[in-house]
């Protein structure tokens, strides 16, 4: 029992406070670009004292509620391939209940040091890789001045789409093509084991259905909530059998985002694609320096380096901590523009038509 009791902080008015305000803006972020926002939320919650295994414990718990929400809010515009979601989430599922085993048993061996690095040092990996990776890409379109053309199919989708495996063909609407069930295995493996990890599938699932099935990044971002309600469902069961959820923190966050991911799913009718891919990569690289800063404290407690002193861990904690909600408030502010911007050229367009 003191040891579930020392999972859980303080909960006072402005932590209280400071957690809504991020999970609205996680959720106005999430509903935007389909991942589960935890990318920001989890660092959020380890910046207040929150133990890592807890943080991604707790928000994968407020997050299938949230996802499903925003899934059903982004079918209304057609943007849901609920087959695509649902086959994906089958193998995710099994990532999930694999990567939680290997988080418990960090745990155990190595303490909160230990499992605050292995979330952390997964952060700073995963959001190098495919943060970089987005963020090229959405340059790339928009220095072409392509912007306005239709998304192209990646060299590895068209392989994808061509393979003919006998009795795994399932055809998804998404990518108007059948793919064999078996390359949404690995996929769906690696997204679920990722959110038992950092709480934040998406990282692995809306890229590879863009890139690799070849499924547009509207459709992608929507579909991944899908999966993201099926596997936080199950992972929110496997964690709080083992104590590790605070629900508390599941249901504050979860307040705030469910205001957030309306907006946000709004958001998405109003912008062109690659700009989807532009927030996604600013704030996964923004967040990315955030959690390397705090590398070093849990390599220390854990004595694999040299002790730091009290005043430079301080410093790392509050540096790291700004850096988070400049991410946050930059990534509320590109999506509330776009919307705004789109919104303001409906208007006009609709005077215009009205006039003539």
């Amino acid at each position: 029992m003191p040891e579930i009791a020392s999972n859980f902080i303080n909960l006072d008015f402005m932590t209280a406070a400071y957690l809504f305000i991020v999970g609205f803006v996680g959720g106005l972020v999430s509903g935007f670009i389909g991942s589960g926002g935890a990318f920001v939320l989890t660092p959020g919650m380890m910046s207040l004292g929150v133990p890592g295994l807890v943080a991604v414990a707790s928000n994968m718990c407020h997050k299938f509620p949230k996802a499903l929400v925003g899934a059903m809010k982004r079918a209304k515009y057609g943007q849901v391939d609920v087959k695509l979601g649902l086959v994906l989430g089958v193998s995710a599922e099994a990532g999930v209940l694999y990567g939680a085993h290997i988080q418990e048993n960090i745990k155990k061996a190595f303490g909160d040091a230990g499992s605050n690095l292995y979330v952390s040092v997964a952060f700073v990996v995963v959001l190098a890789v495919v943060g970089g990776f987005v963020l090229r890409d959405a340059l790339k379109t928009y220095k072409s001045g392509a912007t306005n053309e239709e998304e192209k199919v990646t060299k590895i989708a068209k392989w994808v789409q061509s393979i003919n495996i006998p009795g795994t063909m399932i055809y998804f609407k998404s990518i108007n093509a059948k793919v064999s069930f078996l390359f949404t295995i690995p996929l769906g493996f690696a997204t679920g084991m990722l959110a038992a990890t950092i709480a934040v599938g998406g990282f692995v699932g809306v890229p590879s259905m863009i890139y690799v099935l070849g499924a547009p990044s509207l459709m992608a971002s929507a579909t991944e909530l899908v999966i993201a309600f099926v596997m936080g469902l199950g992972g929110s069961l496997k964690y709080a059998w083992g104590g590790l959820v605070d629900i508390r923190l599941a249901m504050i966050i979860l307040a705030g985002s469910l205001f957030g991911i309306q907006l946000g799913a709004i958001g998405t009718t109003y912008v062109k694609p690659f700009m989807i891919k532009l927030v996604m990569g600013l704030i996964m690289v923004i967040v990315l320096f955030s959690r390397a800063l705090m590398v070093p404290v849990y390599l220390a407690q854990l004595g694999l380096i040299s002790e730091i002193s009290e005043i430079t861990v301080k410093v790392l904690k509050n540096t790291s901590f700004a850096i988070m909600i400049f991410a946050l408030v930059l990534g509320a502010f590109i999506v509330l523009k776009a919307m705004w911007q789109g919104r303001r050229a409906e208007r006009l367009a609709t005077k215009e038509v009205l006039s003539h």
